[in-house]
């Protein structure tokens, strides 16, 4: 029997695969008993790399499950692809730019078997220098909405992002309930996806976790942050290779949790928003532009926000 599926979506990140993989292998295999006990399989699903990445892996991971994409079909499609091969009674999804440190795996794995109500958990989140990542959050308000990631961050009240969103003011090695935990490393018992089924494809990137975990939420199961156990995440190393898709996919996401939890009003509301958001962001570039102040960023960022009014958020459900 399988104890643990980890799928991995991988685009054009080969190296950072290789060492997220090689600390699969060496934390499962040195972890003392009785972690080392697992039964582990990997699943890999890539989205038409062109960095070699298919060949590494059949050179240096023939135990690795590789799905081979022919192109990239979205990060939630692909998840759901390695979902649907998974044989583990645990399941975890988890981000190609992470390292896992000494016997996380185990702890969260036996985190679940220990709590029969916990339907879905994520680790202490580190990174690249050692800083805490935030992780673990409580579900969205419409205020959350437009402050969030948006131009409005900084001048958000503390209480509102900070000690409720972000749920700070808790230990980060302390385990808690929370509403939903980012999906770089997000580990499903077997049943909530019998019950609630995988990711929601409509959701092509971003967004998919906090709608997963809310899908749970909803079905009874509880969704808990575990400090005890800790990953690395490097962050983005995917999504930076194509900056406006990025733009377009976020905000899409967002407004698409907002138009299947709150309704349509609020999601026209947090449209316009948005739309004026980048609207603003285009003239601040375009006047530094004007004044000569690095012209080959403002010109990147402006054609980047350009094509992201250009989308027009387009939401389906």
């Amino acid at each position: 029997m399988v104890d643990l599926s980890i799928i991995i979506v991988s685009w054009n990140v080969a190296d950072l695969l290789a060492a997220c993989l090689d600390s699969i292998y060496t934390r499962v295999a040195a972890a003392p008993e009785p972690d080392n006990a697992l039964a582990v399989e990997v699943i890999v699903v890539d989205s038409g790399s062109t960095d070699g990445t298919p060949e590494m892996l059949r050179q240096r991971f023939p135990q690795v499950q590789l799905i081979a994409l022919g192109e990239n079909l979205g990060y939630t499609r692909a998840n759901n692809l390695g979902l649907a091969r998974a044989q583990g009674r645990c399941l975890f999804l988890l981000n190609p730019d992470t390292v896992i440190i000494d016997v996380a795996l185990a702890r969260l794995v036996a985190f679940l078997d220990a709590n029969p109500n916990v339907g879905l958990c994520g680790p202490h989140t580190l990174n690249s220098d050692g800083t805490t990542q935030s992780t673990r959050r409580r579900f969205p308000n419409f205020w959350i909405g437009l402050f969030e990631s948006t131009w409005l961050q900084p001048y958000a009240p503390k209480r509102l992002l900070d000690s409720y969103y972000y749920v700070n003011g808790n230990g980060v090695h302390e385990t808690l309930d929370v509403d939903w935990v980012q999906g770089s490393a997000l580990m499903a018992r077997r049943e909530v996806y019998d019950q609630i089924g995988g990711l929601d494809e409509g959701f092509v990137m971003f967004s998919e976790e906090l709608d997963w975990c809310r899908r749970a939420r909803d079905a009874g199961w509880r969704v808990v942050y575990v400090g005890s156990a800790e990953i690395i995440h490097h962050g983005g190393k995917s999504t930076e290779q194509a900056v406006a898709q990025t733009h377009i996919l976020f905000q899409q996401s967002k407004l698409r949790y907002f138009r299947k939890y709150h309704g349509w009003a609020i999601a026209a509301l947090l449209r316009a928003f948005l739309q004026a958001n980048y609207l603003a962001q285009m003239g601040i570039e375009g006047g530094k532009w004007l004044l000569g102040h690095k012209r080959p960023l403002r010109q990147s960022r402006i054609s980047a926000y350009w094509r992201v009014l250009r989308s027009g958020f387009k939401v389906s459900l």
